[in-house]
């Protein structure tokens, strides 16, 4: 039987609402010791308010795509992209597409436009408004790089970019494309399957084989593929429904909660 369930967020957990569902909630709340663990590409402050919904705000937290794990509120593992290859990209792009910078619970963005709204609507987050420029220049002086950089603009434009970041950076950088007008950039290194490891090793010793993820995009396809039982949701891309050993309802229609409450017959 399984002991612990990794779920993805956007597109897989969410309703139509981008909301958790009540019985996605109820579902949850009954699994008593399993731990239901939150992993997606969101900064930390963006998936708080889900884990507080669905009573599981005590449990450890993916955020990043891997790029950072947090353990009782404690940073336990935290991959960044060097401030070098940041300054490449914002002198690439000469402040033309919206760079949103992200580290830990800071989420800098270039100006407020129509990406900044929709991010704030997507996430329930609120940046700070900084040039990418400022933010560069305070995290050289405080030795930080970026747990994730997004990039969003026009189709042909964004096109651009990730021919200009995949030429420069090839060993260095994932770039994900969830939807033609956005890149998410993580560092090469890590995944939600390196996540998933790291916390199954150091903090719950129980073997992959016991585990169970759910996901619908191009960066829950390592985790899928890895885990004992990797989920793909209904509405999920066609790489991820390929590699998944079994397909659920739609995000959107709780095929999170409704494979929860088959498999573990609650």
């Amino acid at each position: 039987m399984f002991k612990i369930i990794f779920s993805d967020i956007d597109g897989t957990l969410l309703n139509a609402d981008r909301e958790v569902s009540e019985f996605t909630i109820q579902t949850v709340k009954q699994l008593n010791d399993v731990p239901f663990i939150l992993i997606s590409s969101r900064m930390p402050a963006a998936m708080r308010h889900l884990q507080n919904k669905m009573g599981i705000g005590g449990l450890p937290l993916i955020s990043y795509n891997g790029g950072l794990i947090l353990v009782n509120g404690k940073v336990v593992s935290s991959t960044e992209i060097p401030l070098e290859i940041l300054q490449n990209l914002h002198d690439f792009n000469q402040n033309d597409l919206h760079l949103s910078l992200f580290h830990h619970d800071e989420w800098y963005a270039p100006r407020v436009d129509f990406w900044t709204r929709r991010e704030i609507s997507n996430t329930k987050v609120q940046p700070e408004i900084k040039s990418n420029s400022e933010v560069i220049e305070k995290w050289k002086n405080e030795s930080k790089g970026a747990h994730k950089i997004m990039v969003m603009g026009e189709e042909e434009k964004i096109n651009t970019i990730w021919n200009f970041l995949e030429d420069k950076f090839p060993e260095e950088l994932h770039l994900y494309r969830s939807k033609p007008t956005y890149i998410e950039i993580a560092p090469k290194s890590i995944s939600k399957l390196t996540a998933v490891e790291h916390l199954l090793k150091n903090h719950y010793q129980i073997p992959m084989s016991q585990c169970l993820a759910f996901g619908d995009n191009y960066n829950d396809i390592d985790m899928l593929r890895g885990v004992g039982m990797g989920i793909a949701v209904g509405n999920a891309k066609p790489e991820v429904l390929e590699v998944a050993h079994m397909v659920t309802h739609s995000g959107k229609e709780d095929g999170v909660a409704k494979s929860i409450v088959e498999l573990f017959r609650l």
